[in-house]
């Protein structure tokens, strides 16, 4: 800063001065006039105010100059970053309606050892449980799409299918031909058990939730139900105690001692000797599976191109996914609670990408990232798709049966639960099972999608669900995408050429339902 000196004070003291003197009148002929009042003596900071203000911008145009610098590198890096993955992910996540294929030689291991994320899993904000929003499923119509709830994600569409469409899905499982959804689980458990090379007290740790010791009711039943497909009640629950003479104290607990007596599938050798109704299972239906590619009926491609406009998705995943399931609910069916897909853990393998994770393991699960479910028919009495849980503040799974309360129960409980959706003809409902891992891919599973069928109490049930099917691990999808394009661009060259060899023929199998 200007240091302003008493010599430079008294120089400016004395210029003003003489500025503020009258000046000569050159004009001989003109009169002198009186000189004028004195004016006012003010300070004029002029040296020190300019040079602060200078200072001051220059520093200030130093930064914003380096800030914009900034800016514009970043926005080069990711530019550049952007339009080098927008081009693998062309390659490895090729739509199979655009007809394009990318074949490629593929190792056992992805290639590059990085192997970064080239897809992102758009995923529809809920905003509030209410809110509507607009959307386009076919062309020159607008749908409105309802949020039900956030926890979990769940969405009503009104009038996604026509009535004619509904017939024509209903006439094609018909013709298909159903069967019964759920069958006994077939025997088998203790070679399983032997494979895990799991101990009674392996076992009876995993069962016990809340690690008190003493295996609960409710911890029993839940094991059951999922293991043995049978649905147990508490009542049911004692007569096999005392059946089995295993609760020898009589307080309706299984200690170490006691469990450790009985066999794994004791409860299910039980059972079948004594017989199991309808009624006592999991699931009381029968469905079918409909085929949607390329030579399907129309009705059935149009809705699968309605799923993938609604739920944003890339094509190839939609495509690749489980065919649509079709089920019928007679009088007195029903579904109880349950998860579309469990958690996905190191050990557990993908059903639909199984052929691309280069190992083998006992435990498979569907990986079903979203299900939308359509009413076929509006029911005359019962049958709501019940969300025992829908928007609780925490899940707890010892909490969803209590006392005389079982929340998972639906032919008993249905109307206990947070949420009901009424079926309506034509109408479609979509939730997500997993939740976002923040970077645009699968996460965790959202605990909150459990959900059931309520026990119809008067006429029939039909419904259909499109599952998309999504593997946790990035990975594995990638590998399974591109083993798919390989496959078909080998299929594409057996039909140019008959007579290759047909050896080279790689066989994708069918996933498990």
């Amino acid at each position: 800063m200007l240091k302003i000196t008493p010599q430079r004070k008294r120089e400016c003291k004395r210029w003003r001065l003489k500025m503020m003197e009258p000046q000569e009148n050159t004009n001989d002929d003109s009169v002198p006039s009186p000189a004028p009042p004195p004016l006012p003596r003010e300070r004029i900071p002029v040296q020190k105010g300019s040079v602060c203000s200078r200072s001051y911008f220059m520093v200030v145009m130093v930064f914003f100059h380096v800030y914009v610098l900034n800016v514009i590198a970043l926005l080069l890096y990711v530019h550049y970053n952007s339009g080098s993955e927008a081009g693998s992910s062309s390659r490895d996540f090729s739509s199979r309606s655009s007809g394009h294929k990318v074949a490629e030689p593929l190792d056992p291991q992805p290639a590059d050892p990085g192997f970064t994320r080239r897809m992102h899993l758009p995923r529809i904000e809920g905003i509030r449980v209410g809110h509507v929003q607009k959307v386009s499923l076919v062309p020159g119509k607008m749908h409105e799409m309802k949020t039900l709830s956030l926890k979990p994600l769940l969405f009503e569409i009104p009038h996604f299918l026509s009535e004619e469409e509904c017939s024509v899905v209903v006439r094609l499982a018909q013709l298909k031909g159903l069967m019964e959804s759920q069958v006994m689980v077939p025997e088998g458990q203790e070679e399983l058990n032997q494979q895990l090379n799991l101990s009674p007290e392996e076992i009876f740790n995993l069962l016990d939730l809340n690690q008190d010791g003493q295996l609960q009711p409710h911890e029993i039943l839940t094991h059951s139900r999922v293991r043995d497909g049978i649905w147990l009640t508490p009542e049911n629950l004692r007569e096999i105690y005392a059946g089995l003479k295993a609760d020898h104290d009589g307080n309706g607990l299984l200690s170490l001692e006691e469990f450790g007596h009985l066999s794994s599938d004791a409860f299910q050798r039980f059972l079948l000797q004594r017989g199991v109704k309808r009624s006592q299972l999991v699931r009381n239906s029968r469905h079918t599976w409909l085929y949607q590619g390329q030579g399907a009926h129309q009705v059935l491609r149009d809705l699968r191109n309605r799923v993938i406009r609604l739920t944003r998705l890339p094509p190839s995943l939609v495509e690749l996914s489980e065919p649509l399931q079709v089920v019928r609910y007679e009088q007195g069916g029903h579904y109880h609670a349950h998860h579309d897909s469990g958690p996905v853990y190191p050990e557990t393998t993908c059903t639909h990408t199984r052929l691309a994770a280069n190992t083998t393991s006992p435990f498979q699960t569907s990986c079903r990232y979203i299900t939308v479910l359509f009413y076929l028919n509006t029911v005359e009495e019962g049958g709501e798709t019940t969300f025992p849980v829908a928007d609780n503040r925490t899940y707890e799974e010892v909490s969803l049966i209590q006392n005389d309360v079982d929340l998972l129960d639906t032919r008993k409980h249905c109307d206990k639960g947070n949420l009901r959706v009424k079926p309506t003809k034509g109408t479609a409902v979509f939730w997500y099972n997993y939740l976002s891992d923040g970077r645009g891919w699968v996460g965790e599973q959202d605990e909150y999608s459990l959900h059931g069928g309520c026990v119809v109490t008067r006429g029939t049930k039909w419904v259909a669900n499109n599952w998309i099917n999504v593997d946790p691990d990035y990975h594995r999808q990638a590998r399974y995408q591109q083993l798919v394009s390989q496959q078909e661009s080998q299929e594409q060259q057996l039909e140019k050429n008959p007579e290759q060899n047909t050896d080279t023929h790689q066989d994708l199998p069918s996933p498990v339902r």
